[in-house]
């Protein structure tokens, strides 16, 4: 991760150059020097920022689906909204630029990690994944396209279902989903999330009081949209499946559920400030 703490670059020994390094350390040790480059600091400050402001945007629409008034409340959610806003255009072309570096940063730490730290490595390849995502969503957008994640996630249950194992991959991928909103409720319960940001002293605090409740927030957000795809793989239907929009929309369909929405909801919005903190602050 951007705030791991990682092994310092291994001393070559005596008569090790170039020509006698496999590849594989020539690319963990080109991505160690680019990490350290300061340009890196600025990279994730935008990258986080923008982060923020998507997440910020969906607990918005999350709100307003709470109180009655609908929307989408998941990424292609946020960027139509953002779209419609007066710079919408040059607002999308920053979040989706600042996602993908934010990935390919990801990316290039997960090559660097990959030496010792293989955990870290895997970790940070799967945000780049996401951020990636997210940030070529923006760029669709800007662009004049449009995506829907509602129906993306409905056609690939579809056809996963048609062959004979696809339940059994779709109950699979819906227990690693809720897995990872598991490992973000624990990150937010035991504020591990102080590994990746430094805010000073007198901030510390602050970062805590968003950190928290954001990464729990997040966390059962994504851990209902897993329990969405058990469902769906159970009962083999695809409808049943959804991305985060529908795990936000389905909690309207239970009692006491418009409650836990504005919870989560709420929750985003505020993870979305801790983003934008961590970008300041990052390790």
């Amino acid at each position: 991760m951007a705030g791991d703490v990682r092994p310092e670059a291994r001393p070559r020994a005596d008569g090790e150059d170039g020509a006698s390094r496999s590849p594989a350390r020539k690319a963990q040790d080109a991505a160690a020097g680019v990490e350290d480059h300061r340009a890196t600091s600025w990279v994730e400050a935008a990258g986080q920022s923008a982060n923020g402001v998507v997440h910020m945007v969906i607990g918005g629409i999350g709100l307003s689906v709470a109180f009655g008034a609908g929307g989408s409340a998941d990424q292609s959610g946020a960027m139509r909204a953002l779209r419609e806003t007066p710079v919408g255009g040059l607002a999308l072309w920053v979040v989706g630029v600042a996602l993908v570096a934010l990935a390919l940063h990801a990316f290039v730490i997960a090559v660097a990690d990959s030496r010792g730290q293989r955990r870290n490595a895997m970790r940070a390849a799967g945000r780049g994944i996401g951020h990636a995502v997210v940030g070529g969503t923006a760029l669709v957008f800007a662009l004049g396209g449009s995506v829907d994640g509602e129906d993306a996630t409905e056609s690939f249950s579809t056809g996963l279902l048609q062959h004979p194992v696809g339940p059994w991959l779709l109950g699979v991928a819906g227990l690693v989903i809720a897995g990872v909103g598991i490992a973000f409720v624990i990150r937010g319960a035991r504020r591990t999330f102080f590994e990746d940001v430094a805010p000073p002293r007198r901030f510390r605090r602050v970062v805590e009081a968003l950190g928290a409740p954001g990464f729990i927030a997040k966390g059962v957000a994504v851990t209902i949209v897993g329990g969405l795809f058990i469902v769906a793989a159970v009962r083999h239907d695809p409808g049943e499946t959804g991305g985060l929009d529908g795990a936000l929309q389905s909690l309207t369909t239970v009692p006491g559920g418009v409650v836990a929405l504005v919870a989560i909801a709420v929750g985003l919005i505020v993870y979305g400030v801790y983003c934008v903190a961590r970008g300041v602050w990052a390790r």
